[in-house]
C-alpha cells in the first residue's frame, strides 16, 4: 500500500507541508515581484520596454515547459532528489539574476530560473496531497492553495517595497536564504514513492521532449508577446504559432504511440480530471487576468504607486485565507465539489460586475475593499474544490501527473487571459477615443465651455494666449483618453464576469459520487 507509506503525522507532516508551501509561493512570487521592478531594470542596463518584457516573457516559457514533465522527471530521478535539485537550480539562477550585467544575459537567467521553478508548484501540490490522508485531502488542498492565491498578490507590494527602498536586483536575493532552507529540509523530511516503472536511458522519449517544449514554448511566447508585436502582422508571431500547432500534433501523435511517454495522457480517460483542466484553465484566466489588470488599473489611470496598488490586493488575499481551511472542512464534510465551484463563480460575477459599476476615471480607495473582498471569497471557494474534483479519484503516479495538468492550464489560463485583456484593451481604447472624439466640436456648447474655462484659467495663470490654447486642448484630450480607458477597463470586468456565469449551468450538471470521502479511500486502496 504505497499511499500509506507516503502519509506523514504529526511534526513531520506540519513540516512537510511548511516545506511544500515556501517553495510555491518562492515560485509564484516570483512571476509577479518582477512586474514592478521592469523600470527600473530598463534605465538600470540600458534596454527598451521590449528587450526588459523579456524578463516576465522568459520565466513563463522556462515554466510551462517544464510543468507537463514533472511527473516523468519525479520517476526518473526520484521525487525528493528533483525536488531538492530544482530548488536549488532556482536558488543558483535567482543569485546569478541578481548579478547579470546586461539584458539578455538576465533573460536567459530567467529562462533557467522559470525551468527549475515549474516543478516547484506541481511537486509541492502532489507531496501536499500525498502526506495527508484521504479523508483530509480537502484541507490539504486549502493549505496548498493559501500559497497559490495569495502569492500572486504578495508579488506587486513587496517587489515595490524591495525596489524603493533597495535596488531591483534584491527580489532575486531574497529567494536565496529561502532556497537554501527549503533544500535541506526537502533532503532530510520528503520520501520519494518507489515507482516500478523507470525508463532507461535509451527509452527516453526525447522527441516528445523536443515536441513538448516547441508546443508550449511557442504557445506562452505568443500569448506574452502577440500584443507588443502586432500579432499576425508580425512574421515572427506567424511562423511562432505554425511552430506551436505542429508542436502540438506531432507531440500527441508521439505520446499516444510510444510505449514510455514523457507526459501520459491517458490519465485524462478520467472524466473528472478532465472537468478539472478546463475549469482550472477557467480559474486561471479569472485569478491572473483580474491580478493583472486592477494594479493596470491603478497605476495608470489613478496615479498610484506600485506599492499603493500591491496593498489593495492584500484584503481580498488575506479573505481567501480565511476562506480556504472553511472550504476545505465542508468539503471533509462531503459538500459538493460543483456546488462549491458554482457558488465561487457566483460569486466572482458579483466582484467583476461591482468592478464594472465603481470604475471612474478617478475612482477612490475605499470603494475597492468590499468588491474586492468578494474576489477573495470567490477565489477561496474556486480553487480547493476544482483541485480536489480533479484529483479525487486519480491514484498513484496519477496524482503527479494530474497536478501536472491542472497546473499547466492554470497557467495557460492565465497567460491566455492577459493577452486577451491587453489585446481588447488596446483595440477598444481607439473605438472609444474615436466615439468620445465625435462630441469635442466646436459647435458643442458643452464641450466650448470647459475649453474656454481651461484657457482662461492658464492665461490668469500667466500663460501666453496661443500656449493656453494648446494646453487646455491637450488637457482635454488627455482627459478622453482616460475616460477611453476607463470604458475598456469596465468592459474586460464585465467580460469576465460573464465567462464565469456562463459556466455556472454546465458545473452544476457535473455528476459526482455522493461522498468524497469515499472516493478518496478507494483512490487511497488502488493506489
Amino acid at each position: 500500500m504505497q499511499q500509506e507509506s507516503l502519509v506523514e503525522y504529526g511534526s513531520r507532516r506540519v513540516i512537510i507541508t511548511i516545506t511544500a508551501i515556501m517553495c510555491a509561493l518562492l515560485e509564484i512570487v516570483d512571476s509577479t515581484i518582477v512586474n514592478v521592478a521592469l523600470n527600473d531594470m530598463k534605465g538600470n542596463m540600458g534596454a527598451t520596454l521590449s528587450e526588459v518584457g523579456w524578463v516576465i516573457t522568459a520565466y513563463a516559457i522556462g515554466n510551462v515547459i517544464v510543468v507537463p514533465m514533472t511527473s516523468w522527471l519525479s520517476q526518473q530521478f526520484g521525487r525528493r532528489n528533483y525536488f531538492a535539485a530544482s530548488v536549488v537550480i532556482f536558488t543558483i539562477f535567482s543569485f546569478l539574476c541578481g548579478n547579470a550585467t546586461n539584458i539578455w544575459e538576465l533573460v536567459f537567467f530567467r529562462f533557467v530560473q522559470g525551468l527549475g521553478g515549474g516543478a516547484l508548484l506541481v511537486t509541492s501540490q502532489t507531496i501536499i496531497t500525498e502526506s495527508y490522508p484521504p479523508e483530509k485531502r480537502g484541507m490539504a488542498q486549502a493549505i496548498y492553495g493559501l500559497g497559490v492565491i495569495i502569492g500572486p498578490t504578495l508579488g506587486p507590494p513587496l517587489g515595490g517595497y524591495i525596489t524603493t527602498n533597495f535596488s531591483w536586483p534584491y527580489i532575486f536575493y531574497i529567494n536565496i536564504p529561502i532556497g537554501i532552507i527549503a533544500a535541506v529540509m526537502i533532503m532530510e523530511f520528503v520520501r520519494s514513492p518507489k515507482y516500478s516503472e523507470k525508463s532507461l536511458a535509451s527509452q527516453v522519449d526525447y522527441w516528445g521532449i523536443v515536441f513538448l517544449a516547441t508546443c508550449v514554448g511557442s504557445l506562452q511566447f505568443v500569448l506574452e508577446r502577440g500584443q507588443e508585436e502586432d500579432w499576425f502582422n508580425s512574421s515572427m508571431i506567424t511562423y511562432t504559432v505554425i511552430a506551436a500547432i505542429l508542436g502540438f500534433f506531432f507531440f500527441i501523435w508521439r505520446e499516444l504511440t510510444y510505449e514510455n511517454p514523457i507526459v501520459d495522457l491517458r490519465v485524462l480517460k478520467n472524466g473528472n480530471l478532465r472537468i478539472g483542466t478546463v475549469m482550472s484553465f477557467i480559474l486561471g484566466f479569472g485569478l491572473y487576468g483580474s491580478t493583472f489588470i486592477i494594479p493596470l488599473y491603478t497605476q495608470s489611470t489613478l496615479g498610484w504607486t506600485a506599492q499603493q496598488a500591491g496593498m489593495l490586493m492584500v484584503p481580498a488575499a488575506l479573505t481567501t485565507a480565511i476562506m480556504m481551511p472553511l472550504i476545505g472542512k465542508l468539503l471533509q464534510k462531503g459538500v459538493s465539489q460543483p456546488l462549491l465551484v458554482a457558488i465561487g463563480m457566483v460569486v466572482f460575477f458579483v466582484y467583476s460586475f461591482w468592478g464594472y459599476k465603481v470604475l471612474t476615471p478617478d475612482t477612490a480607495a475605499d470603494n475597492f475593499f468590499w468588491m474586492l473582498i468578494m474576489r477573495g471569497i470567490g477565489m477561496g471557494m474556486l480553487f480547493i474544490p476544482i483541485t480536489t474534483l480533479s484529483l479525487s479519484t486519480l491514484k498513484g503516479k496519477e496524482i503527479g501527473q494530474g497536478a501536472a495538468f491542472t497546473g499547466m492550464m492554470r497557467q495557460l489560463g492565465g497567460s491566455f487571459g492577459i493577452a486577451l485583456i491587453t489585446t481588447y484593451m488596446s483595440k477598444q481604447n481607439q473605438v472609444y477615443r474615436s466615439n468620445l472624439l465625435e462630441n469635442y466640436t466646436a459647435d458643442n456648447p458643452l464641450y466650448q465651455s470647459k475649453l474656454n474655462a481651461l484657457v482662461a484659467r492658464f492665461i490668469s495663470g500667466g500663460m501666453p494666449e496661443n500656449q493656453a490654447i494648446s494646453s487646455a486642448h491637450k488637457m482635454m484630450d488627455n482627459a478622453v483618453m482616460r475616460q477611453a480607458s476607463v470604458l475598456s477597463y469596465m468592459d474586460v470586468f464585465l467580460y469576465i464576469g460573464l465567462l464565469f456565469l456562463v459556466c455556472v449551468p454546465f458545473v452544476l450538471m457535473i455528476k459526482t459520487k455522493k461522498s468524497t470521502k469515499a472516493d478518496l479511500a478507494a483512490a487511497a486502496a488502488a493506489h
